[in-house]
């Protein structure tokens, strides 16, 4: 046995053919890996597999807003531009190809996995039991995240006609392994999420909290100091047993999705209207919804008071804020206030933002006051929140006025420079506007990250439940999908305390997807779900990207900016076509040979 995990990992690096690791998965160098006897002496080297393994999550701002029907990019090379164009193919890049990264932190966490019994985690036994339970749960936990991830960017009806999903491992493969391995069916690959997410429940705390009694499913100790010190507020940000369950939901969403309707598929909307309600229950019902939720980043106070791992009200999960950052601002900012203006919403998006009444901007003008030659008037709150239009105020630590016009005289009007807008519009969601990004008086301040949001769970279940049950039906639940989007609606100042429009929407189904579909996209603009959401609903993803003109008259023109050529059967991402070069058992989607 001497020396045999170094040679697992050493094979694991130089051997491994299906699999390669996410960027510095392998640090310390080589010549630095411990011994069998010395990893399990040292906890601190063990517990390095997993920290290793967090920082493969993939990124929540993934940008591929880029490749829908919500923005564009001025970066003129960028990947979800080429892939949104026409150049998308199975051995072309993908910045949505999670292949790679996942399946390298999945074998990571099975090695782990294999040795966790045999490490000794501290001095004190029933310490070190305590710190074995949590790391064996956040391992279970996170195998299933990037489970998650392989499915939701690989998995598709095959070549053969059956709905597949990824190849399962839940055994380290040496490099002696049989790497020539099938798909296993979509059903079981969600079967094997839900199995990891029920032992990392059942391992982990609901929340990472100090406790003065240690909860009573808890028998390695009676000691809370004890406990406290592996599972209260120390552990915070680190996987969880409500990040297992928000992880669920979004299983069940995903394969309760009409993408992925088949008899093999037993998943239904009830399933997945009832996980996310576990979600919502905790956070209080459609009460506890974050009043401040959609704005969450930009809420300064709150997140210049953050510490201590604590979350936001609006947060399931989080990164670690960065306390001194501008990097968001600097690509985003329009370049009259030194940004490089890389997200451009379309009109598109905008005219999807209904007026403040609750009505979109297509009904009756007499109902809904929409006035088109004075557009951004009366409109949803989101917008002016979440865009920057033409006439736009207080942009930006100096409170500029923003003109997007060709024709302005301003730097940010369309095509003026490499890091103007094309469409006359700027993103300002995930932006905070009190910082400067001026080199010469350069000022940054706290962010973060999030991974998860209640806010996407309240719309998981109004979602799910409007399908199996209709727009005000509860199935078990003391609320509908009608009262988490009338919620929803009334925080950002939509459709007051009389909501015709939503009331319309409430008598038909079909009507409420639509609204539902629509709340979606707008709450959760920019944060890459759009193109996932596209794709599970089968829904046109070929609606031509617009942008608006304005001219010094104050009139505008609406054209066309970029054009989409998705074909059919890319609701469907490829498995990489390398791998299937390589591994004869590993069939393809339809048609992406």
């Amino acid at each position: 046995m001497k020396n045999y995990i170094v040679n697992k990992i050493v094979l694991f690096a130089a051997g491994t053919m299906l699999f390669s690791s996410c960027d510095d998965l392998f640090t310390p160098a080589i010549e630095n890996f411990k011994d069998e006897e010395q990893m399990y002496e040292d906890a601190s080297y063990a517990q390095g597999f997993l920290v290793n393994v967090y920082r493969c999550i993939p990124g929540y701002y993934d940008n591929s807003e880029y490749a829908t029907d919500d923005a564009v990019t001025n970066q003129k090379t960028h990947a979800f531009l080429t892939m949104a164009t026409g150049s998308w193919t199975a051995s072309s890049y993908s910045p949505l190809n999670q292949w790679t990264n996942s399946y390298s932190s999945i074998q990571y966490i099975n090695l782990f996995l294999e040795n966790a019994d045999k490490v000794n985690w501290a001095e004190d036994e029933e310490v070190a039991a305590l710190f074995k339970r949590r790391m064996k749960g956040e391992a279970y936990g996170m195998r299933a995240l990037f489970l998650y991830s392989l499915l939701r960017a690989h998995a598709g009806v095959a070549e053969n006609g059956q709905l597949l999903g990824v190849p399962i491992l839940t055994e380290y493969q040496d490099a002696l392994a049989d790497f020539n391995q099938p798909r296993n069916t979509f059903e079981e690959c969600v079967r094997q999420i839900y199995a990891d997410l029920d032992l990392a429940e059942q391992y982990l705390p609901v929340e990472y909290e100090d406790v003065t009694a240690v909860p009573s499913n808890f028998s390695e100790t009676a000691e809370a100091y004890k406990y406290n010190r592996v599972m209260g507020q120390v552990s915070r940000q680190l996987f969880n047993g409500l990040i297992a369950k928000a992880y669920r939901a979004k299983t069940a969403l995903l394969a309760a999705s009409p993408a992925f309707q088949d008899a093999t598929n037993t998943t239904t909307w009830t399933n997945a209207a009832d996980a996310a309600a576990t979600l919502i229950d905790y956070k209080g019902g459609v009460a506890g919804l974050a009043s401040g939720g959609w704005t969450y980043y930009c809420n300064t106070t709150e997140i210049n008071g953050l510490g201590e791992g604590i979350n936001p009200p609006e947060m399931i999960w989080r990164m670690n804020i960065a306390a001194s950052d501008n990097d968001q601002e600097a690509k985003n900012y329009p370049p009259s206030i030194f940004g490089t203006g890389y997200m451009n919403p379309t009109q598109n998006l905008i005219d999807a933002f209904p007026m403040r009444n609750g009505y979109p901007i297509s009904a009756d003008p007499a109902i809904s006051g929409y006035d088109p030659e004075n557009p951004y008037a009366m409109r949803d709150p989101r917008l002016a929140q979440y865009i920057i239009y033409n006439g736009s105020t207080g942009v930006g630590s100096g409170s500029a006025t923003i003109y997007t016009g060709s024709g302005l005289g301003t730097d940010d009007g369309i095509n003026i420079k490499e890091t103007s807008t094309r469409t006359g519009y700027y993103m300002k969601k995930r932006l905070r506007m009190d910082i400067n990004c001026n080199p010469s008086s350069t000022t940054k301040q706290a962010h973060y990250i999030p991974r998860i949001r209640y806010t996407e769970m309240y719309l998981n279940y109004a979602e799910a439940a409007n399908e199996a049950w209709g727009p005000k039906g509860t199935g078990s639940h003391s609320y509908s999908a009608y009262d988490v989007i009338k919620a929803i609606r009334q925080r950002a100042g939509v459709g007051g305390t009389n909501d015709e429009y939503l009331e319309f929407c409430a008598a038909n189904k079909d009507e409420m997807r639509k609204l539902i579909r629509n709340e979606r996209r707008l709450e959760l603009c920019f944060e890459s779900f759009r193109f996932w959401d596209l794709r599970r609903w089968k829904e046109n993803l070929n609606e031509t990207a617009k942008g608006i003109n304005w001219k010094a008259d104050g009139t505008y023109e609406v054209f066309d900016v970029e054009q989409r050529t998705f074909r059919d059967y890319m609701i469907y991402p490829p498995i990489p076509y390398s791998e299937t070069l390589k591994y004869s058992n590993l069939l393809q989607n339809k048609g992406w040979n």
